[in-house]
């Protein structure tokens, strides 16, 4: 089962499934292949792979209005340090980065379990907040405390014609599919090199696996 599972139309199937998707952003942005399942189907088992397979770092994407009755700010706004001054990416304007948090049932948080149990209910929240105008900030608080070990990113308000970060390419992904707005997103890193994965071996990986690889520039293609 190799390229017969390339593009969008898989990567939507898989989704639906609760299967995970390699994408590729760009190679004059990032350049990198992301491991992205959608949140609300994340289990321990998952967070095992990311760490193993994929190594960089486990976020959870959420939409720009499950973030505003979040309260969760990007977090560059809120730092008040020389560090943060500058926001000098060259691929980019500006960093999704929001809070760090743990779900309030967790232990440390960093655990395979819960980590898992943070990023279900992320996606859990991030339903519930789409359709209740009372969830508001408070309400958050109530299940999710930070700092945490599971990095929650804001997407851009127009999605991909914002942006078209991991972050947003996931997100539309979601969308496309018909499940949660929210997603785990984690960078691919080479053992032997310690840079991200080429996006030959990236489409290596998912042939060996049977997951769907899919370039960024056909999501924005299809989904803008």
């Amino acid at each position: 089962m190799s390229h017969q599972r390339a593009g969008l139309d898989a990567a939507v199937g898989a989704f639906r499934a609760g299967e995970p998707v390699l994408i590729h952003d760009f190679d004059d942005r990032e350049g990198e292949t992301d491991l992205v399942y959608p949140a609300g189907a994340v289990t321990a088992a998952d967070v095992t792979r990311l760490r193993n397979d994929a190594g960089g770092l486990i976020c959870v994407a959420v939409p720009d209005d499950a973030a505003t009755a979040f309260g969760l700010p990007f977090l560059a706004d809120q730092l008040d340090h020389p560090a943060a001054a500058d926001h000098d990416l060259s691929y980019d304007d500006r960093s999704s980065f929001s809070l760090p948090v743990n779900h309030r049932e967790t232990f440390t948080g960093i655990t395979d379990e819960d980590r898992a149990l943070t990023i279900a209910e992320l996606a859990a929240a991030t339903d519930i907040a789409r359709s209740d105008r009372a969830y508001d900030p408070e309400t958050f608080a109530e299940s999710f405390r930070a700092p945490g070990h599971v990095h929650v990113l804001r997407g851009a308000p127009d999605g991909l014609a914002d942006r078209t970060g991991h972050t947003e390419l996931g997100l539309a992904l979601a969308d496309a599919a018909g499940v949660s707005p929210a997603v785990v997103v984690c960078e691919m890193l080479d053992d032997e090199t310690g840079h991200a994965l080429s996006p030959e071996a990236g489409r290596a990986y998912a042939d060996r696996h049977g997951f769907p690889y899919v370039e960024g520039s056909e999501l924005v293609d299809r989904l803008v």
